[in-house]
């Protein structure tokens, strides 16, 4: 049976109120200007403009620009419980998938039936990364932390030590959504290797004889 207006509107209400802990969630990247840890909320705001003015470079002529944007102000909602992953947390990434699906029950199940199953399909459409619109999602996503660290020194890249190899693996996705974004990010990696802000790649270990 559907929610009466008044309980439609009061679950709605819920889902906004628990939405703004997103605020509180830290990312490992840093602003540019006062260098303080950039939150969620930042995040999927600066995400967002990224889609608005970036779109023309999608690899998908068609793309529709309102999903893409919609993907985004969702998906990392899950990280109120769920918390943020580094990126380069190869340990924190074991089980993250199904830690974040248990998250989008929850939170998306505050909402009217409806909107929950369309909130949660749209985040299910971003982790599968199928879709051009998830793509270019996923492009953007990987683009901008990419960006924030170039224009901080490094900001977590140094922090962590993260080599170039790293990096660049992590990027790779960015080429599925856009390759011109991608040939903008080979270009700030070779610059941040050059500028001592990235960690080159490691040199081989000369091969023993047995």
């Amino acid at each position: 049976m559907p929610d009466s207006p008044a309980a439609r509107l009061a679950r709605q209400i819920e889902f906004i109120v628990e939405t703004d802990k997103l605020k509180e969630i830290l990312r490992q990247t840093v602003n540019t200007q006062s260098r303080r840890a950039e939150n969620d909320a930042e995040h999927s705001w600066h995400l967002c403009l990224c889609v608005l003015v970036l779109a023309e470079h999608a690899n998908a002529p068609n793309l529709d620009v309102l999903r893409v944007l919609k993907m985004l102000i969702l998906h990392d909602l899950v990280e109120i419980d769920a918390g943020d992953t580094f990126a380069y947390d190869t340990v924190a990434m074991v089980g993250q998938h199904d830690r974040e699906a248990r998250a989008a029950d929850r939170i998306f199940g505050l909402l009217p039936a409806d909107q929950a199953k369309d909130f949660r399909s749209l985040w299910d459409e971003f982790e599968a990364r199928e879709t051009p619109e998830a793509k270019f999602a996923h492009a953007c996503d990987r683009f901008q932390p990419m960006l924030l660290n170039a224009r901080t020194e490094g900001g977590s890249w140094r922090a962590h030590s993260v080599s170039l190899d790293r990096a660049r693996h992590r990027a790779e996705p960015v080429a599925d959504g856009s390759t011109t974004l991608w040939t903008a990010i080979e270009a700030m990696l070779r610059d941040a290797v050059a500028a001592g802000h990235l960690a080159p790649p490691p040199i081989p270990s000369p091969a023993q004889n047995i």
